[in-house]
């Protein structure tokens, strides 16, 4: 049970020093028929954290977010 609760802690303590601030990139400017989306990007490698710092009005945050990861994408080399 001790071992468990070390191995827990050690968890804990080794998420709490990755944050995302430490892998973005400049932000990103995105063309949209709606308008322009800013996007913060992260690593290539972590396009999950990608999402919109801003978005045209009308627009929801779920579509700036989900044109931003496929920015993300696209700057990865996949598919958009």
């Amino acid at each position: 049970m001790t071992k468990k609760l070390i191995a827990l802690g050690a968890l804990a303590v080794s998420l709490a020093a990755c944050s995302p601030q430490q892998f973005e990139s400049a932000p990103v400017t995105v063309d949209s028929p709606q308008g322009p989306v800013t996007c913060q990007l992260y690593t290539k490698n972590m396009l999950d954290w990608d999402r919109s710092t801003d978005r045209p009005n009308g627009m929801s945050v779920t579509e700036a977010d989900n044109l931003c990861r496929a920015e993300g994408r696209r700057q990865q080399g996949g598919s958009s």
